[in-house]
């Protein structure tokens, strides 16, 4: 989300010609031609699975098992389900992430609902697909502290996993296999049908006054569709928006790409289901999604490597509170959680 534009006008007038995709929105007043443009571009499509790791049903419920396995971790006390929490918008809570032996990590836990939509992942975008974001968490030794070579051999040493990645991937347990299982499972961690997805489909019930003209602001006062854009609500692309720290504490993107203009750099998060994942930015400074969409009417313009698209809107607390209502609007279904049974360990009856 950002400002209405005061400085740069004629880069603003650039960006302005489309909605969600195409940047601009008719008013309010023309609902129907509003619900033409996002019924085009801001429904959810379908996963795009890679050509090398298609999914199937087994490899899904591998995954799913393996996302719960806390012996993928070097002390096995730490699963990825320990920082993507379903019950919590499959992030974790926290300002910040917590790591092996409890070692407090820089970033704020990021969500993987509708992450199946990126194109790059984590925070800096410093990989680029899910199978890789998947290894990385858990070789970090900052992390889950995991060595490839220990998990592949415990992995190994318990039958039913070994029956299960022969089923699946024809070979014997691999970190390289694991972590495509666990990609295959991500990309089923989808929410849709929101109330904005109905509205779009025509129920105009589904979204309240107060969230409609969240909508209209969203898309015209507040310009927030210049990055925040396309039926994900987010334009894949990273930003420094004046958080303390960017770029100094934290240098974001430019650690990847070694570019001055990625300094402070941060990638543009999705919107849907934001109301479930607070706290917000990628230091998880914010608390409440009124303090997160405040901030852009109160940001230092001169921050250092400011992104030329923030700038300060004219908006009042009401009209802020009004765009809450509009994102809340953004909250999909729940992600359906199935709780495996993992293989290794003895059920209570055998047990006892």
């Amino acid at each position: 989300m950002v400002g209405q534009r005061t400085r740069n006008w004629g880069k603003r007038l650039l960006l302005g010609t489309a909605l969600m995709g195409l940047l601009a929105l008719p008013v309010m007043a023309e609902k129907g031609q509003i619900r033409q443009v996002f019924g085009k571009l801001g429904l959810l499509p379908s996963v795009s699975e890679p050509p090398q790791n298609p999914s199937s049903p087994a490899k899904v419920e591998l995954g799913n098992i393996l996302f719960f396995d806390s012996r993928l971790s070097g002390d096995g006390k730490l699963a990825c389900v320990s920082c993507h929490i379903p019950g919590l918008g499959w992030a974790d809570g926290r300002t910040k992430g917590i790591g092996y032996r409890g070692k407090p990590l820089p970033r704020n836990v990021p969500t993987l609902l509708n992450a199946a939509y990126y194109d790059a992942f984590f925070h800096d975008g410093r990989t680029l697909s899910l199978e890789e974001q998947a290894k990385g968490p858990i070789l970090n030794p900052d992390e889950m502290h995991g060595d490839a070579e220990q998990i592949a051999a415990t992995l190994k040493g318990i039958p039913e996993y070994r029956e299960r990645f022969h089923a699946v991937f024809n070979a014997d347990p691999s970190l390289d296999t694991a972590a495509a299982a666990l990609a295959a499972f991500e990309r089923t961690i989808v929410s849709k049908n929101s109330a904005f997805d109905h509205w779009i489909e025509g129920d105009d019930g589904t979204l309240s006054p107060a969230a409609r003209r969240g909508l209209e602001l969203f898309t015209n006062k507040a310009d927030c569709t210049s990055c925040h854009k396309g039926p994900n609500f987010s334009d894949g692309k990273y930003h420094n928006i004046g958080i303390p720290g960017s770029g100094t504490t934290d240098r974001g993107r430019f650690e990847v790409t070694k570019k001055p203009s990625d300094l402070g750099a941060f990638k543009t998060p999705s919107l849907r289901n934001v109301a479930l994942t607070g706290p917000y930015m990628h230091d998880g400074s914010v608390t409440t999604l009124f303090d997160a969409v405040k901030h852009y009417q109160t940001v230092d313009l001169d921050f250092p490597n400011l992104d030329p698209l923030i700038d300060h809107w004219d908006l009042s607390d009401q009209d802020v509170s009004d765009i809450v209502e509009f994102l809340k609007a953004l909250t999909g279904e729940p992600v359906p959680v199935h709780l495996p049974k993992l293989p290794g360990y003895p059920t209570l009856s055998q047990g006892r």
